[in-house]
C-alpha cells in the first residue's frame, strides 16, 4: 500500500488541472504526525480572496473523502 504522502500527492495531481485552469497551482509541503496536510497555493491563488474557499471546500474536502485518516488541510502561507 502507498504511503499517506504518496496518496495525498496522487489526489493533488488529479485536482491540479482544475486549479491551473484558473492560473493557480498547489504543492504539497508536508504531512505532520497528526495527519494534518500542509499545502502551498501558488500563482493566481496567492492573494485571491477565493483561495481559502478553494483550500477548504475543494482541496480539503476531496483529500479527506479519499483519505479518511487525514484530519485537515492547511495553507503554508
Amino acid at each position: 500500500m502507498s504511503s499517506i504522502k504518496e496518496r495525498v500527492q496522487s489526489v493533488l495531481d488529479r485536482i491540479r488541472p482544475q486549479i491551473q485552469m484558473d492560473g493557480g497551482d498547489v504543492e504539497l509541503v508536508g504531512i505532520d504526525d497528526n495527519n494534518v496536510v500542509t499545502v502551498r497555493l501558488t500563482g493566481a491563488c496567492v492573494g485571491c480572496p477565493m483561495s481559502q474557499i478553494t483550500l477548504k471546500n475543494g482541496i480539503e474536502r476531496i483529500i479527506k473523502h479519499e483519505i479518511p485518516e487525514i484530519v485537515s488541510v492547511e495553507s503554508a502561507d
